[in-house]
This record gives structure tokens, sequence and C-alpha cells, in this order.
């Protein structure tokens, strides 16, 4: 045989033997994280990368779930059955304000510290005071506290006057919706607190004490004696965050 054509077939026959081998062993799997409805290789799929998955899937389903008038009595029915906490701290320039709430008034107790969770409450303010009498807050002139209703949803709450709480001095209550509202359906994203002596017992029956304050009154006393504008808006705002409270 020619010198050249032994060569060309040594060559050939070399590049078929070598295509032919097996894979190194020690080459690195592909992680596969798309699934098809179909088939899934599970000799393929790292688990690192599917827990991960369904960590951001679990996320984004919360990041997306809003409250509505449909939902809202449901989910506080079944959020405050795995609440332990009941307490909160409401921190101002001009000192905190603790507060614990009745556990038999659960849609509004469950709200506030859903609330406080989502804070919702921080860089809000007490925007309403009335010497002697109130001071209500959990509103702000500014949009992003409307951004944040809108992400956390539109809803009210029933009044829940029945278990016999009354507007003690120092007692949290939550205010009514302004819109047309026969019901008194309460309107979650705020709350007052009653500063007059001994209490305002008139409010009884009409509005849901859901709390009181446990430590703090001289603050409250303190910001239910700054001046105010025309709508009851002190003229210097009280700027509050609040935070839960772990016994």
């Amino acid at each position: 045989m020619p010198l050249k054509a032994f060569s060309i077939l040594t060559i050939v026959l070399l590049f078929f033997a070598t295509g032919c081998q097996e894979a190194p062993k020690t080459a690195a799997k592909t992680v596969k994280t798309e699934v098809t409805k179909d088939t899934v290789s599970q000799d393929i799929i790292d688990t690192t990368a599917t827990e991960t998955t369904k960590t951001k899937s679990e996320e984004d389903v919360k990041e997306d779930f809003k409250l509505t008038e449909d939902n809202a009595i449901d989910f506080f029915f079944n959020y405050a059955k795995t609440l332990k906490e009941d307490k909160v701290r409401i921190k101002t320039k001009y000192g905190n304000i603790d507060i614990q709430f009745y556990k038999n008034t659960p849609y509004h107790w469950a709200n506030f510290i859903y609330l406080t969770r989502k804070h919702y409450f921080d860089s809000t303010y007490f925007h309403r005071v009335v010497p002697n009498f109130i001071i209500q807050g959990g509103n702000t002139d500014m949009y992003k506290t409307q951004k944040k209703r809108n992400k956390i949803g539109h809803y009210l709450l029933p009044p829940d006057t029945r278990k016999g709480h009354k507007h003690h001095r120092g007692v949290v209550s939550m205010p009514s919706s302004e819109i047309d509202n026969p019901h008194k359906l309460a309107s979650p994203f705020e709350f007052f607190i009653v500063a007059q002596k001994p209490g305002a017992y008139h409010l009884d029956g009409d509005y849901t004490a859901f709390g009181h304050v446990i430590d703090g009154m001289d603050v409250v006393d303190t910001i239910s004696q700054l001046a105010t504008d025309a709508r009851e808006w002190p003229h210097k705002n009280v700027m509050m965050t609040v935070e839960i409270l772990k016994d």
C-alpha cells in the first residue's frame, strides 16, 4: 500500500476510534431549572435550584396578594389564629407609646399587626389632634402613603362593639370611613387614642375599642396639646414608626 494512502487510512481510523469513546465521567452536570408540563429528567434537576425557585414563587404570591371587601374578613379571621403578638410600640419624637390589643376583637387586632409587619405605619403621622379628646394617626399628605394603601388593598372592617370594651382614657379605637357609611365600617389604616378624662364614653357602641395604652400616656397627653390648623392637623408633623413588641 502506498505510504500516502496508508497515512490517510490511519487518520480516519483514529478519528472514529476517538469519537466512539465515552465522555469523561468528571464532566459537570447541566442544572435544569425549567420544568415542562410533560416530563422532567429527575437526575439533572439540582435540588438547591428547585428550592430557590419554590421560595421565590411563594414570595411572589405573597407580594401579589391584595386585601379586598370580599376576602378581608376571612383573611383576618384566620390570620388572628396564627398570632401570638398582641403588643406594639409607637415611636415618636416626643417618646414611645406602648399598646396592648384585645384578643377578642380579632379583625382589628390582626389588622393592626398585619399593617405593622407591612411597615405601613412607618412615616405616617398623628394627623388629627383634638385637645383633651383624641389623637388620631395612620395618615399623611404624602403620595407614598396612598401607594402603600393601594399595594395592601382596599377594604373596610365591620364594627365589633359587642365585647363591652368602653372608650376609657388610653383606649385605642378605629375611626369610621369617611365615605357614605351608614353601618360605621372602620377605616383599617387609621386609629385613635382617647386622651379625654375619664374617657370618651359617647363613642361606645359606634366605634370599636380594640386595645389600650400600657405605657406612654404622658406622650399621648403631650401630642394632644399641640397647636393645630383648622383641619386639626398639628402645625409640626408628628411622624411615627411602629414595631411589634415581643414578650
